[in-house]
């Protein structure tokens, strides 16, 4: 979201802002700072303002449903605003989704969503929280699970929630509208979803939530609860999908161009450089920590004749310290340059293997190099493998008993140890 085109065109704002201190002008400024859309951006002044006043921090929630164990990147852009948030004094609130989990998301889908079993969801969300806390600070983060009202609610209190929205209001939802229209199955459950979603607003008395743009309609609904209950409204903040290492596709790890943030520091550093010099920026103004006005500079020095893979080096190092600290980041940095000028690694994986003289195919599965014979010997194919240096372009070769330095691209080694 474009910052003074927002101040600039909304009349609203600007009276909020009127007499705003520098503080809170700052605030609205790391707020706005990549997101997709801030809505109403006048009460988020006015919240901000009234913080500021008595001291009270702003209470900002982000619901997760625990789906996969695993986070990535992507993940990470929401819960990198948080932290941002967090730094200026209010108090995050990391919601497990395990009572809606058992229901399931029908966002952006065209068929139900089976539904998760309660130990999925704890093993899960287990492994959520630990991930996440390496971008949040866990002294400043409520950790909520919204079972613990939603399963109070009860059929009572189920049916008198549901009485609160219409059905002709959730037929807006776009994926609903398209199942609809298409003859799609809709389950009633599948109502059930936004609803809940909104009540965890009103029991957790939020002021802000987050959320990626598919959430847009689950955000607003909390707004419209939070009303209907007699509380101020939250303010909704929607994050852009990040690109992955392609630049085209949201990051996933469905379409493997994903960066996890439990991958070894190594891969990470080399994953990171692997993204063109274009996304970069779109990379540091969502990833990074650095100030808008960092990011302009090494913006204005690459226009200025500064190689961008030096710009490039820095977002690695930020981010690969982030999750594994700056001494595995430096070390990260210097296997990189090592594997660029065809050096071997100091660590790389020791294999014993049997049966020489062994071709070179299987040789590279049975090391784990390869998944299996065929994609070793296209491999090779493609000049992708060395031996102890020299590439290898005969695909019978019979390696005689002995040890080996054996590489796949920059990346793979192996010190095979043949008998």
């Amino acid at each position: 979201m474009d910052r003074s085109s927002v101040l600039a065109a909304d009349a609203a704002v600007a009276e909020a802002l009127q007499g705003a201190s520098e503080a809170v002008r700052h605030a609205l400024a790391v707020t706005l700072r990549g997101c997709e859309e801030l809505l109403p951006v006048a009460d988020w002044v006015r919240k901000l303002r009234r913080s500021e006043a008595t001291g009270q921090p702003l209470r900002i929630k982000l619901g997760l449903d625990p789906t996969a164990p695993d986070i990535h990147l992507g993940h990470t852009v929401v819960l990198n605003k948080l932290r941002q948030l967090q730094d200026l004094g209010h108090t995050v609130i990391f919601l497990i989704g395990d009572f809606t989990s058992l229901i399931g998301d029908p966002s952006g889908r065209n068929t139900t969503r089976p539904p998760l079993t309660p130990q999925q969801i704890k093993a899960n969300a287990e492994t959520y929280y630990q991930q996440a806390s390496l971008v949040l600070d866990p002294a400043r983060t409520e950790i909520r699970y919204n079972s613990e009202w939603s399963d109070a609610l009860g059929a009572r209190g189920m049916i008198e929630l549901a009485a609160k929205y219409t059905v002709a209001r959730m037929m807006e939802r776009e994926d609903f509208t398209k199942r609809f229209r298409a003859g799609t199955p809709i389950s009633i459950h599948e109502f059930l979803y936004p609803l809940m979603q909104g009540y965890d607003s009103v029991a957790l008395k939020s002021d802000l939530e987050l959320g990626g743009t598919d959430q847009k309609f689950n955000l607003l609904m909390g707004r419209h609860l939070q009303a209907e209950y007699g509380q101020e409204p939250q303010c909704i903040l929607t994050m852009p999908l990040l690109e992955g290492l392609d630049g085209v596709e949201k990051m996933s790890k469905s379409k493997g161009n994903y960066i996890g943030i439990t991958e070894d520091a190594n891969t990470m550093f080399a994953k990171v450089l692997s993204i063109s010099d274009e996304l970069m920026w779109r990379w540091f103004t969502l990833l990074s920590f650095r100030s808008e006005a960092e990011i302009a500079a090494l913006r204005a020095q690459v226009q200025q004749g500064r190689n961008p893979k030096e710009v490039k080096l820095e977002l690695a190092r930020e981010i690969t310290a982030r999750f594994h600290g700056a001494a595995a980041a430096a070390r990260a940095e210097e296997d990189f340059h090592l594997r660029a000028r065809g050096g071997v690694p100091d660590e790389i994986p020791e294999v014993r293997l049997g049966g020489a003289p062994l071709g070179i195919g299987v040789l590279l599965k049975q090391a784990g190099l390869a998944p299996s014979t065929s994609e070793a010997n296209r491999l090779i194919d493609g000049g992708g493998v060395r031996v102890d240096g020299s590439v290898v372009t005969d695909k019978g070769l019979k390696l005689p008993a002995g040890t080996y330095v054996v590489q796949i691209g920059k990346r793979k080694f192996a010190r095979v140890t043949l008998a």
